[in-house]
């Protein structure tokens, strides 16, 4: 641990080692493991990927989490001047009633994360709940006339939901929970073309991995001897697509089972919700060489989606507990 110049010792502060202890600590891995089988096991056929987001091309969880909290914001304020009681539980009612699809779009995303961040956010789910609770118990006294004991409860509901606002933070932007994973290749990847190797070194229909300026790429040859190229770490949480299955044009990832277009990059399937970043291919002197191509998908929906879908499979993948 180092020093200041005046001797103050410099170091992590408490609360980041008790995030930090709160990703290693194992001891409700049994539990989660049996959420998440839950929660991977609910029905929800094409709703899954809307509440993953993908339409919206990020995760839809954090805005959806605008109307309960700012609800329960505007709620606070009223229950600091007299007689707004009633405003007051109006505004409860609301951010109850939106807490509901709000959690259920977080918990298809918590299920198909890594074990670390999962752990973090089962303790943000946990303060979420205990803030539901609260204002389900401030709404109830509301009702039955007890105003005072109404704004107590909701005032306590607010602190857990900074408290679960922290730690959700903490998921998205120390954790990179729902981040894109592969935004960061346009940036690295120099202009013009980069050879990759030679024809034959590609297996038909088998994906194979390659490097260009330090970004891994996935390489498919297909039966016509043509190829396809995509950024090779999946934009979920940076998966190994070149360890994935290929079918009718798709790949799907090993870790989660996000299903990308291999032609352009496109995201046929969540978890993902941003396309990989696709390279054009060319074959000079028995060599195959591939550029970034900078203008993403165009078609989001092709024909026939639905048959590679189901073509690469159905079930998500298992947790292999990678981490972020």
């Amino acid at each position: 641990m180092s020093k200041k110049p005046g001797g103050r010792r410099m170091g992590q502060n408490r609360m980041l080692r008790l995030l930090d202890a709160l990703e290693r600590d194992s001891r409700a891995d049994a539990v989660i493991d049996a959420l998440t089988r839950g929660v991977r096991a609910l029905p929800l056929g094409r709703a899954r990927d809307a509440l993953h987001g993908r339409w919206l091309g990020h995760p839809v969880h954090p805005l959806m989490v605008q109307v309960p909290i700012g609800s329960w914001m505007s709620a606070a304020v009223l229950d600091l001047r007299p007689g707004r009681s009633r405003e007051a539980g109006l505004l409860v009612g609301v951010g109850l009633a939106a807490a509901g699809p709000a959690a259920l779009a977080g918990a298809v995303d918590w299920a198909e994360l890594h074990s670390e961040q999962r752990r973090v956010g089962l303790a943000h789910a946990v303060a979420n709940a205990a803030a539901v609770a609260l204002y389900g118990a401030s709404l109830v006294c509301r009702v039955t006339g007890r105003a005072g004991a109404g704004r107590a409860t909701g005032f306590l509901g607010l602190t857990a939901v900074g408290l679960g606002g922290m730690l959700g933070g903490h998921m998205a932007y120390r954790q990179a929970s729902g981040a894109n994973h592969a935004e960061e290749v346009p940036h690295v990847v120099g202009e013009g073309w980069h050879r990759i190797g030679a024809v034959e070194e590609f297996p038909t229909g088998r994906p194979a991995r390659r490097t260009v300026d330090d970004v891994p790429v996935l390489v498919v040859r297909e039966p016509d001897g043509s190829f396809n190229a995509l950024a090779e770490r999946c934009s979920h949480l940076a998966g190994p697509l070149s360890e994935g299955s290929v079918a009718d044009g798709c790949v799907r990832c090993p870790w989660h089972g996000s299903v990308f277009r291999l032609s352009d990059g496109w995201n046929v399937r969540g978890p993902a919700t941003a396309p990989q970043p696709a390279f054009d291919t060319r074959v000079v002197d028995g060599y195959v060489e591939v550029s970034l191509r900078r203008q993403g998908p165009t078609t989001p929906e092709p024909a026939g989606h639905e048959a590679a879908e189901a073509a690469t499979g159905t079930e998500r993948g298992g947790d292999h507990g990678h981490s972020a």
